[in-house]
Order: structure tokens, then sequence, then C-alpha cells
């Protein structure tokens, strides 16, 4: 199957070195393998014809039979047009074109009868369509009903007559080539469980379906092997890394004990206490732990980490976390050294801003193992920061790092891989965290603290400023502190946004009486922390910030956040912005201010902040609005492969197709049963990647 899949565009009929080579470039599309998966993304209902009394504007595109009365040219120069009257027996209606007059015009004979199609529009009394697609009506299409598929094209690709009509000829041709060369490509077992169509006959009905119900049938088919196979190879790593990546046994629990007896703040809510159990179960087995912590802002996730840190110390073993910004390394550092002074454990901070001399005492500690617990930025992962034995490498945000760079982390322990602890704030919804982290192990925190008063969150208009300063100075006299939050730092002539120095002066004029501390990412950062420690030290009672407040500031006594053209943020990050503030035993609240006017997606994006506090409820809808590219940061193995399924909408294909992948694996782990041949076949034609970075996030 593969050399005649594998075979170049140009060799096919229609297509050439010219139009080949403009297939390259525009859709970076090479053989016919990638041609016949690009697949249409909508299609055109020309089984209909409607007569002209029918037509209304909701319509989307009409396929009218009608007979032409008489055309004339109206206008001159760049406002000349074509206009062809024309009727049936309900009615009359207009035909216009802009461009190609004189090539149109030659073709409209009166009299004669056509098959038009486009999308209507009203005008006075009349309907009208601009630049239709005509056919003469023979016999044969009266009773030719078909879909029509519409394929993604680009204007240089219709310059050269390839617009969607133009790569549907060129797919005919290919489709009636390949069709005796389409082999099955899932178990028969799999086709029967789930009813599913022979592959060949799926290729054939994605571009040219009979009907509604065999192109629905088709598109199932060819979304679940998408998802099957993405699912498999993540699956098949998983199951290597269990068997393979030995980790150290770290399952002693002394200084746990002593924590929880003696020391711990609080009572863990059950969802953290599952997770720590979970991660223990890892850390105890002999295998590598590879778990991911996802949990909402606020939901415990440090105080889990630091209950793992503690049976990887008590085994005699050290553990690292880093973080993306010094900010919250910091933050970090000065939560957990609480705890470790209280239980007697060494732990230091290391940073870019960290002096040579205190570099030197840390590292030289770190080696000889008298130093328990590393909190730190990038600076980790440099070569001259070596570990007598690491044995816990904790990442926090992940999605800020870059692969590789975690990779170095993974390296600093020769004899064995340490246990991998990745927590992430920003929650993913369950079809991406599927395929994203489909190898690791997911733990969700899904449970407030208790005590935890929910956030109230409301949407504001710029004509609403002034009850909000007034609302911001009754919660000031009552002792707590504000964020104000910008999009941007200086004016952008091309976006009309509130300027961050421009909000500054206009707050220290409505607030004169009170210290304001401004942050933004141009400043140096001992300027940065400066301003931050004034803040949460009380010294100042308005914070003025870009979003380097994102992540990373922890002030209990801030218990208001206003954010400015909040519609100019994306909903993860109005989320992480709310979570900013609602930390201490206060009411917190959010408010979010706009313009009045704003597009459908904004609105939608507002709407739900001021609906639910609930991150995976706001990551399902930021994955609607936005899709997955977006929100994946790195893209890893088998996101980029998708080309039909679509992670927002198929939720379910997915989840049944890991079922199934999952079930393969269990009765066949290698693959190697004769009805399994086929799809480890399947495997290896896929695109190995050089280096397998999945197993390493």
């Amino acid at each position: 199957m593969s050399g005649f899949f594998d075979t170049k565009i140009e060799f096919l009929k229609g297509m050439g070195p010219q139009k080949a080579a403009l297939f390259n470039k525009e859709l970076n599309i090479f053989t016919f393998g990638e041609l016949i998966q690009h697949y249409p993304f909508r299609y055109e209902d020309r089984t209909k014809f409607f007569k002209i009394r029918e037509l209304h504007e909701d319509l989307d595109h009409v396929q009218v039979i009608a007979r032409i009365r008489s055309v004339e040219t109206i206008g001159d120069g760049r406002r000349k047009r074509l206009v062809a009257h024309i009727f049936d027996e309900t009615g009359e209606m207009e035909l216009t074109w802009f461009k190609g007059i004189q090539w149109v015009a030659k073709k409209l004979v009166p009299g004669a009868v056509f098959v038009f199609f486009g999308k209507p529009a009203k005008f006075g009394r009349k309907f009208s369509i601009a630049h239709p697609e005509m056919d003469v009506l023979t016999t044969a299409q009266e009773e030719r009903n078909f879909f029509q598929p519409v394929y993604p094209t680009t204007e240089k690709l219709r310059a050269k007559y390839l617009d969607s009509k133009g790569i549907s000829r060129i797919m005919e041709g290919l489709v009636a080539t390949a069709y005796p060369q389409i082999q099955e490509t899932l178990p028969e077992n799999v086709m029967q469980r789930f009813n599913l169509i022979p592959k060949k006959e799926a290729l054939k009905q994605i571009h040219f379906p009979d009907d509604p119900d065999i192109l629905k049938r088709a598109r199932y088919r060819l979304k679940f092997e998408e998802f099957f196979y993405v699912q498999l190879r993540l699956l098949k790593l998983k199951l290597t890394r269990t068997e393979k990546s030995q980790g150290q046994i770290l399952n002693q629990t002394e200084l746990l004990t002593k924590f929880y007896k003696e020391h711990l703040p609080f009572e863990l809510t059950e969802a953290q206490k599952r997770v720590v159990r979970e991660s223990f179960a890892d850390m105890k087995s002999g295998k590598q732990m590879n778990r991911l912590i996802q949990g909402d802002v606020g939901s415990g996730k440090t105080m889990v980490a630091f209950i793992c840190i503690l049976i990887a110390i008590s085994s005699g073993a050290q553990a690292c976390l880093m973080a993306p910004t010094e900010i919250l390394a910091n933050q970090h550092f000065e939560g957990l050294k609480e705890y470790a002074d209280l239980m007697g454990l060494n732990i230091a901070l290391l940073t870019g801003s960290t002096k040579k001399s205190v570099r030197k005492v840390i590292h030289e500690m770190l080696l000889v193992g008298d130093l328990h617990i590393i909190i730190g930025t990038h600076a980790l992962l440099e070569d001259i920061v070596q570990f007598k034995n690491l044995g816990l490498a904790i990442v926090d945000e992940q999605h800020r790092f870059g692969v590789a760079q975690r990779a170095k982390l993974w390296a600093k322990n020769e004899r064995f891989l340490p246990h991998v602890l990745v927590m992430t704030a920003t929650p993913i919804p369950r079809t991406l965290a599927m395929t994203l982290y489909g190898d690791l192990d997911i733990s969700v925190i899904d449970e407030m603290p208790l005590g935890r008063k929910p956030i109230q969150t409301v949407h504001r208009y710029d004509k609403d400023r002034l009850k909000v300063f007034g609302f911001m100075r009754k919660q000031i006299e009552l002792g707590r502190q504000v964020y104000l939050v910008y999009p941007l730092i200086e004016e952008s002539e091309t976006l009309d946004l509130k300027n961050l120095m421009d909000g500054y002066e206009s707050i220290c004029r409505a607030f004169p009486e009170y210290p304001i501390s401004i942050v933004h990412g141009n400043m140096k950062a001992a300027d940065k922390d400066y301003e931050m420690q004034r803040f949460v030290k009380g010294e100042t009672k308005i914070m003025v910030a870009t979003t380097v407040i994102e992540v990373g500031v922890n002030v209990p006594n801030a218990s208001v956040m206003v954010v400015e053209n909040a519609e100019r943020f994306g909903l993860s990050q109005l989320h992480q912005l709310r979570g900013r503030v609602g930390r201490g035993a206060d009411q917190s609240y959010c408010i979010l201010m706009s313009k009045y006017e704003l597009s459908k997606d904004s609105r939608i994006r507002l709407d739900t902040m001021v609906r639910t506090n609930n991150g995976f409820e706001i990551a399902d809808v930021d994955l609607k609005l936005r899709g997955p590219g977006d929100l994946m940061g790195t893209q890893q193995s088998g996101v980029a492969d998708l080309l039909i399924a679509d992670l927002s909408k198929d939720a379910q294909i997915l989840t049944l197709a890991r079922d199934a992948a999952q079930e393969l694996l269990q009765a066949d782990p290698d693959l190697s049963q004769p009805e399994n041949t086929l799809v480890l076949r399947q495997i290896r034609a896929q695109k190995k990647h050089e280096i397998n970075w999945s197993r390493i996030s």
C-alpha cells in the first residue's frame, strides 16, 4: 500500500509539475497519501432544487433550475456589472457578475435553461445571486443528486483554477485510481465491535458521499482510526516506560508521619489524599513515576508535592522543584522553607539572580547530599548542577518549559531515572489531556480546600468605571488590597487598548491618598521584586500590572482583581488572573472591564468567567473556542497528526478509541499475534520521531 501512496502527486492525471509545485508550497501536500487525506471541510447539498418563490435569506446555498429571460450590462468602468433576469413557473430573480463579464455573457443565451447554484440575497422585493455556478440543464444533471465537497484552498491556488471545484476534479481521478490500492488498517474485531465501514469505502465516501448517512459513517470511521493510532502509540510508550524505566524504590515515610502528626497546617481534602496515595504507589513500585497532577489555582498541589518530597528524603534521596519564573520559584521557596525548617531539612533557592558565592555552596551541598531540597528556575538545568542522588523531580507550570529543557533534568541521576511529578494549574480538558499526556498517569485535584470562599466574578463596561472605583475604595477601607491588570505596556496604534501608564496615572488621580505599586515585564528584576514586596507587605494598597502577575504572587490580603480590556485576554489567562485573589479568608471579587461592543467569542469568554469558577469547565469552553493548537504549548507526538478528528467535538469517539487500543495492548502488548500484523505494520509506517519527547514530559 505504502508504495502507491508514496507516489509524488505530479504523476497524477490532471496535475503535472507546475500544479504539484503549488500543492507542495501552499498545502504541504507531496504524495498521493497526503492528497487523499486532504479532506473536505464541508459539503454543498446538490440533491435539492428550490423554486424561486421558496427562497429566503436564511438559506445558505441553493440550487435553482430556471430559464433566462434577458441579459444586460449596467454601468461602466469599475461599476460595470452583468445582470441576467431568470424565471421559473413560480417567480423571477436576478443573477449578477462583476468579474469575467465577457466570458459569462457568451454562455448566457436567452431562452436556455440552466442549473444555477449560489447564496441568495434579497434586494428590494427580488432575490439575487452574485457570481453563481452554472451549468446547462441536461437530463443526467436532473437525475444526478449529489453532495459537492468543498476543499480547503488558498488564493494562489485559486488563481491557477485550483479552487474547491478544481481540487475536486483532481480528487475524483485520485480516488478512482487509489480505490483498489486501499488496504484495511483496523483489526477485524474492532471493525465489528464498533460497526465501522471498511477503510476504502470511508475514503471514497468522505470525498464523494452518496448520502448524509454514509458520509456520517465515513467521518466516524476515519476519526476513530485517527484517535485509535494516536492512543495506541501513547499507550505503548507508557507500557514500555512502566516495564523498562526503573525508578528508585522510595517507600519510607518517617518524615511524613512526623509532619502529619506535628506540623500539617490544615486537613487535606479527599482529592489531595487520593493523589498522595496514587503518587506513593508509583514511588515505591520500583518503576519510574511519570505523573501529571492537574489542579485548579489554589487546590493544594504544592502541599501534595511537599508530601512526595518528604517520602523521597525519608528514603535517602534528594528532590528538586523547577518553576518557570523567578517570582514563582521564590514563592515556592518561601512557602516550602517554612515547612522544611520545621522538619529540620536543608532547602535552597537557585535562580539566575543567585550570587556566585552562594551558587558555589549550593553546588557543593547538592553533590555531597547535604542539601535535601532545591527550588529553582532554568538555572537547575546547568551542567554544573549535580546531585548525590536525585530521586524526585517536580516541574511546576509545565507548559512553560520546552520538552528538551526538561529532558536535561531527568538526566541528573545516572543510576535511576528520577521520579517525575508535573504540576499544572491550567486545567486541561480531558480529551486534550488524553492526547497530550496519554503516556503519563494523570491525577486530578478536583476539590478546593475547606473554608475557601468562591470568588464572585462580575462583568462591567467602561461606563461603570466610577462605580468600580467606589467599590475598590470600600474594599481598601476594609483593609483589603486590589490588583488592576492591563493587557499592554505601551500605546498600540493598531489596538484601542488601555495603556498601562495612562491607567497608572488615572488610578493615582482617583486614589491620591493610597500608595500604589506598578509592575510590568519591561522593568528590571530588582525593581519588579521591590514593587512586588511592597504590595506583599501591605505598604501599597493597589497593584497596577500587566500579566506578569498571572503566576507567582501570593497575597492573601488581596481580595479584588480588576481586569481592564478583559475581552483581549484568553479564558485560561483570565482564570489564572482570577486565581491571584481568593487566597485568604475574606470574600474575594473579580471585575472584568470591557468596552460595550464585543465579538461573539469575547462575550462567550466573559459570560463563562461570570458563570463558573470551575477550571475544567472553563478549559472545555476554551478548547471549543480556540481548538487544541493554542492550548498545547509544545506540540507533542500525536496531536499534530489529527487531520479529521477534533478534540473539542469528538470526546466520545476518543474515549472509545482509547478503550479499544488499551484492550488490544492488554491482550497483546508486543502486537505479535497474527491478527495484529496490520496494526503493527500501520504503526511502523507512521512517522517516526527521532527523539520521543513524550516519554520525558
